[in-house]
């Protein structure tokens, strides 16, 4: 079993109670993927990708339709004083297709390195810039499906983090170009660490650390999803002091 701590990210066992919260996430998912405008919104290559940000119409106690949100991450990471809207991030079949505006050298990464990333560090003018500094990252799956699983590369936490917190020091983070840094310790993750697939099964979650680089896997030969494709809901509540990001 993988250790939040050493790995980067932990896969919880099935709960009830994560199970329900799901199953009544999957009804109110469902409605805003049929919803026109939110397509129009957040479809992206090619139609195999609803990025869906903000999207699920949970509570600001995490909990939707009545259904409260915890689990086992309890106790691990401290609650937020407020659950922000999750994110519902759907694949279909034949993701990633390429988007129009993007170069063929992107594409291949998204294909070949699964588009790998940490969080909350914007592309802007093809710099990376600290703009969301999450206090972790949690993973709950919406529907079964074998289609697209998470990445996430080993223990990848430990070096992104140190090599970030060179680049930043103490202090608020957020408007830091770290895009050098980035870069030089992302490479060296792909050639020290593993990339380990993450299959979920509704009840389960995972909490992932919040330096820990993943991505999401092609559509490959023999995977599976129900027509409305392979639904995960993603937390990323903010630390209440920005300066915590950085600090462990």
């Amino acid at each position: 079993m993988a250790d939040l701590a050493t790995d980067g990210f932990v896969v919880f066992e099935p709960t009830v109670q994560v199970a329900r919260w799901a199953t009544s996430a999957h009804l109110a998912a469902c409605d805003v993927l049929n919803d026109p405008d939110q397509r129009d919104k957040w479809l992206r290559h090619g139609g195999t990708w609803f990025v869906g940000v903000d999207a699920l119409p949970n509570a600001t106690d995490g909990s939707i339709v009545g259904v409260g949100l915890s689990g086992p991450w309890d106790n691990i990471v401290t609650r937020p004083k407020v659950w922000h809207r999750a994110q519902v991030s759907v694949v279909y079949k034949g993701y990633p297709k390429r988007n129009p505006q993007e170069s063929e050298a992107a594409h291949r990464f998204r294909i070949d390195r699964f588009g790998a990333h940490v969080d909350g560090l914007h592309l802007e003018a093809g710099r990376r810039i600290v703009r969301e500094p999450h206090a972790f990252i949690l993973g709950l799956p919406l529907n079964e499906s074998d289609a697209c699983p998470l990445v996430v590369w080993r223990g990848s936490h430990l070096a992104m983090w140190a090599a970030l917190a060179r680049e930043i020091g103490s202090g608020d983070p957020r408007g830091a170009d770290v895009t050098d840094a980035y870069i030089t310790a992302r490479r060296a993750v792909f050639d020290t660490c593993e990339a380990v697939k993450v299959p979920l099964l509704v009840g389960q979650a995972v909490l992932l650390d919040r330096f820990a680089v993943h991505g999401v896997a092609p559509w490959g030969k023999g995977m599976t999803a129900p027509p409305q494709g392979r639904m995960v809901a993603y937390f990323r509540p903010e630390f209440d002091d920005l300066a915590d990001w950085i600090l462990r």
